[in-house]
């Protein structure tokens, strides 16, 4: 079964991208204690990538947060999964979401029965989905060791861990800025949701934690503030603690900003929340 230590933090790999980097910074997350790290796929395959860092680290646990079902062939998934369940065990957990067409559960769920049903098998307690609303989070618990929600509150969090029971994995994604002013951090924050509020699923979602239409469209100070984590050390830090005290396994620092320039950020937090 898949667990989760309280931090992970995301690396943002691209298929194009020079392995070494991402396995430098690898390193550094294993050595500041950090649980998880968390390589987004966006929309590409960035199988190549979880391969390299997994078989370039010692410890550290590396899951895909997340390999898109609509782009990336299940078989290739399992074969990889195979792999380093021999070079690495246990050491990659396999996120897997992206179905935003007309029938995302039908697209999921017929993913999950290729990987539950054709050598090699990739077992439900090694998967783990982005789901945001109530027939994904049924699916994650029925089918996968739990869920790994963004772009969501503490108070959705709760709902999360009521639906997904207690003996489920529930991973949540953290948008952070840190150091910045209110105007810049909201700026910053502002520019992944200008997308992300037109894809039907965080969409239905902003709506359905009672954001307005007119928030989403401005995207008003309200939801900017309660979905992505800014300011200071402390402030961030606090954050934090409302996730995991809502419920949540693991809280997963995605960087929004420039954590390895001035401040060390990334290992500012991992002093303040792994000592």
């Amino acid at each position: 079964m898949v667990t989760f230590g309280p931090v992970g933090v995301t690396y943002s790999a691209q298929p194009t991208d020079d392995h070494d980097l991402g396995i430098a910074f690898a390193h550094e997350a294993e050595s500041l204690g950090y649980s998880t790290l968390w390589l987004p796929g966006g929309q590409g395959n960035t199988l190549p990538a979880i391969d390299a860092v997994v078989r370039g680290t010692e410890r550290i646990q590396v899951a895909s947060g997340i390999i898109p079902v609509d782009v990336v062939p299940a078989p290739e998934v399992a074969q990889l999964y195979a792999e380093l369940e021999q070079a690495a065990p246990g050491r990659f957990a396999v996120g897997l979401g992206g179905a935003h067409g007309p029938r995302p559960l039908r697209t999921l769920g017929a993913y999950l029965d290729r990987l539950d049903s054709e050598e090699p098998v990739v077992p439900a307690a090694s998967r783990i989905l982005a789901a945001l609303g109530p027939g994904m989070l049924n699916l994650a618990r029925e089918r996968a060791a739990g869920a790994y929600p963004y772009l969501v509150t503490p108070e959705y969090v709760a709902g999360v861990r009521a639906t997904l029971g207690p003996d489920k994995a529930l991973a949540v994604l953290l948008a952070v800025v840190p150091g910045a002013d209110a105007d810049t951090a909201r700026e910053i924050a502002r520019q992944p949701l200008r997308f992300l509020t037109t894809v039907p699923g965080y969409r239905n979602n902003f709506l359905r934690m009672g954001f307005s239409e007119s928030e989403l469209a401005s995207l008003a100070d309200r939801l900017v503030d309660a979905v992505v984590a800014w300011g200071d050390l402390d402030t961030i830090v606090a954050r934090v603690g409302e996730y995991h005290a809502a419920g949540a396994d693991q809280v997963v620092l995605g960087n929004l900003g420039d954590w390895n320039g001035p401040g060390g950020w990334l290992g500012r937090f991992a002093e303040a929340l792994l000592s």
